[in-house]
């Protein structure tokens, strides 16, 4: 059973939310691609995907030097539905993120 306030809290991170746009997909992607494309530092992505995984949304694999991650392939139907609900609204502007 997933804990609905983990899973909230996970999603409402615009770093993490911007993550799990990223992952949907089901590929596995390297923290360096997380990091350049989100735009965060390595500790700052590290620390981000962490609560990501620590709420079953991600599962990990480290390849030498770097952690790889992807979508879990145990996410429950209805969790599921809830990460496509929340990919699914708008991406707000830069500058409207860094106001909040």
């Amino acid at each position: 059973m997933t804990d609905a306030v983990a899973l909230l809290t996970a999603l409402a991170e615009p770093t993490r939310l911007a993550a799990m746009r990223l992952l949907w997909d089901g590929r596995e992607h390297c923290v360096c691609e997380l990091m350049r494309l989100v735009g965060a530092s390595q500790s700052r992505m590290s620390r981000h995907m962490a609560v990501l995984k620590s709420a079953g949304l991600v599962t990990d694999r480290r390849d030498a030097q770097w952690v790889r991650y992807r979508r879990a392939a145990t996410i429950a139907p209805e969790v599921a539905a809830l990460v496509d609900a929340a990919l699914a609204l708008p991406v707000p502007a830069t500058s409207e993120r860094n106001a909040a």
